[in-house]
């Protein structure tokens, strides 16, 4: 079988699992509810009203999110994988996670309003962190100076929080520590409308910076000899990384090991590098892992993040053992 012929069955078989999972995810919850039924309330056959309901009204976002965060945190690790040539590099290596928290902690423990509740504290604090290191990466061209500058700016903010937390009264620490366990199903309706084309807009951007990430995986003075425009194509990558990582953060709670774990899973299942494949097969697997996530944890009654952790952590394992 050809490498091509592969990748096609590959895709196919990949689109059909995650249609499967969204429908059963769908149909699991606290109520089960019949495949039959599921489709019924989706095409607007005959079902009961409440059965209606529940699909439509709480079950389809969960699911919609649990795509949306799938896909954005894979690809984010994929790009910061590339980007630093880091097979441990997630998502959250630039303070993304931590600049959520800082807006989070800030809202919830030390009683500042802005405007969406969490997600938009969590969100502007991602934002906040990630201008900041664009401004010095700007100054900066050694990219793995901005890789360990970024890590100080996490630790110091993490250290914020944790001052906070520590003078926080003990229902604002309760409501904390419950938003930093991630949820997928704390987003209405009318959060959807922003949360979608946000990453929506993160993926078209990682799209376009495929050409660049392929230049990259050889390093950037070689990027540089081909004619790639590096600063230009790394402020692409960290904006796309913001409104995918960032943006699921803000809405969800920082979710761990996906973005760390799926690109490794990709690579394996495609044995490709190919940022033409990549992008979207890691688009697809986070997805389908995402949902299984979703499901479990709705069978279990388990936090998403412990769910994560648990799937994740293995893998990690895998890769550093792999990689001596």
């Amino acid at each position: 079988m050809s490498a091509h012929h592969r990748t096609a069955i590959l895709f196919t078989v990949l689109l059909l699992l995650s249609a499967a999972l969204f429908c059963l995810d769908l149909a699991v919850g606290s109520v089960a509810i019949p495949l039959r039924d599921v489709w019924a309330a989706l095409t607007g056959g005959e079902c009961p009203k409440a059965t209606s309901k529940i699909v439509l009204d709480i079950r389809l976002i969960k699911a919609v999110v649990a795509v949306m965060a799938g896909a954005a945190l894979s690809v984010s690790g994929l790009q910061m994988q590339t980007l630093f040539r880091n097979p441990l590099a997630g998502p959250y290596v630039l303070g993304i996670s931590s600049g959520a928290s800082l807006g989070v902690a800030l809202m919830v423990l030390a009683g500042v309003s802005l405007p969406l509740g969490i997600a938009g504290a969590a969100w502007v604090g991602s934002a906040l962190i990630l201008v900041l290191i664009a401004a010095v990466g700007h100054r900066i061209k050694d990219i793995m100076v901005i890789l360990i500058l970024g890590m100080m700016f996490s630790s110091g903010v993490s250290a914020v929080v944790q001052i906070l937390q520590y003078l926080s009264r003990e229902e604002a620490l309760k409501a904390f520590v419950i938003w930093t366990m991630g949820s997928l199903g704390d987003v209405t309706a009318g959060k959807l409308y922003i949360l979608v084309p946000a990453v929506l807009t993160g993926l078209i951007l990682a799209v376009v910076t495929v050409k660049p990430l392929n230049l990259l995986l050889f390093g950037e003075e070689y990027a540089v000899t081909m004619g790639l425009n590096v600063k230009k194509s790394r402020t692409l990558l960290f904006a796309s990384t913001t409104l995918l990582a960032g943006t699921v953060t803000a809405f969800c709670g920082p979710i761990g090991f996906i973005g760390l774990a799926m690109p490794h899973v990709t690579r394996m299942l495609f044995a490709d590098s190919d940022h033409r494949v990549l992008v979207p097969a890691t688009i697809l697997t986070g997805a389908v892992v995402m949902l299984v996530c979703d499901i479990v944890s709705k069978l279990f009654v388990l936090p998403v993040n412990a769910i994560t952790a648990l799937l994740g952590i293995p893998i990690v394992v895998w890769i550093v053992l792999r990689n001596k």
